[in-house]
């Protein structure tokens, strides 16, 4: 008894096309500035999104070098009380489209 081979059509998609279906999500990016303290901005990132040590002092890093930097991916409703509460800590950020 043999196996019959299923007809399937298969559908080739451009590139275009596939991406249109993709969803990159939002990221929350943290800006450099002169004001707020290394300490404080780990601090903040340490209460506010939930990062280990480690992670903050790392993004904290990025931040200063960098002049900006993405330190949590996902939706923008589980983002958007991350940057409301670290701009009432004094921190530039903003919720945005990743590329």
């Amino acid at each position: 008894m043999g196996f019959e081979k299923p007809l399937v059509e298969e559908e080739l998609l451009t590139i275009d096309e596939l991406l249109e279906d993709v969803s990159f999500g939002k990221a929350l990016v943290v800006y450099n500035d002169e004001v707020n303290t290394f300490q404080w901005v780990i601090l903040s990132l340490m209460e506010v999104c939930q990062h280990t040590r480690e992670q903050a002092e790392q993004c904290s890093m990025f931040i200063h070098f960098k002049g900006k930097y993405a330190v949590r991916h996902g939706e923008e409703t589980e983002l958007l009380p991350m940057k409301e509460a670290l701009q009432e800590r004094g921190i530039t950020a903003k919720v945005e489209e990743m590329a």
